[in-house]
């Protein structure tokens, strides 16, 4: 438990410089230093910057399919992609730094920018296709839509509009923006 907590000390210390000074400006001294511990403590849990930077982007990705999955769960196809919607827009407005650090990565020139689209597709974009073809099962909507591509659109509209909101128009609420997208997105999708 003590190795778990330790590490998302690192994460979180880590997203917070990379997201301030890219990854390339910040260090293992500067991360070790802003989590509070020791710079041999980054590289027990990691074998090099690298390997914490791999760790962090799946960590991150992760957390945010769960919430996505979580806000999903027992409801009805076309309920569930509202949900998603919300739970997407929430994560971005709470781990801003994070997601900036995602869009950043994926295409930052000369980064493993296929890795890092390819897990966040498999995972959290993932969750939003899945959303889909059960709302498409149900009739819910268009029986000829093409659910991996809509769930990129779904899933990089709300990310930008979440980013756009949060560092151009940080005083509209959320329930604001939100309203928005899902009324934007019931206009496109459903039949």
């Amino acid at each position: 438990m003590a190795r778990i907590a330790t590490r998302e000390k690192l994460f979180t210390a880590a997203i917070e410089l990379i997201a301030e000074s890219g990854l390339a400006a910040t260090t293992v001294d500067q991360i070790a230093e802003r989590a509070g511990v020791a710079k041999g403590t980054v590289y027990y849990n990691f074998d090099s910057k690298a390997a914490l930077f791999a760790a962090l982007l799946e960590y991150g990705v992760d957390r945010l399919a769960t919430a996505l999955r979580d806000a999903a769960s027992g409801r009805p196809p076309l309920e569930a992609l509202d949900a998603v919607v919300a739970a997407e827009l929430a994560f971005i407005g709470e781990h801003e730094p994070f997601a900036r650090l995602l869009i950043a990565e994926t295409w930052r020139a000369g980064g493993d920018w296929q890795h890092a689209a390819r897990l966040i597709r498999e995972r959290a974009i993932g969750v939003v296709a899945d959303v889909l073809r059960e709302a498409v099962a149900a009739g819910d909507l268009r029986s000829d839509l093409d659910t991996g591509t809509a769930a990129s659109a779904v899933f990089g509209m709300v990310l930008t509009v979440a980013l756009d909101w949060r560092a151009l128009q940080p005083g509209r609420s959320l329930d604001d923006v939100q309203a928005t997208l899902l009324a934007l997105l019931r206009g496109r999708l459903t039949s």
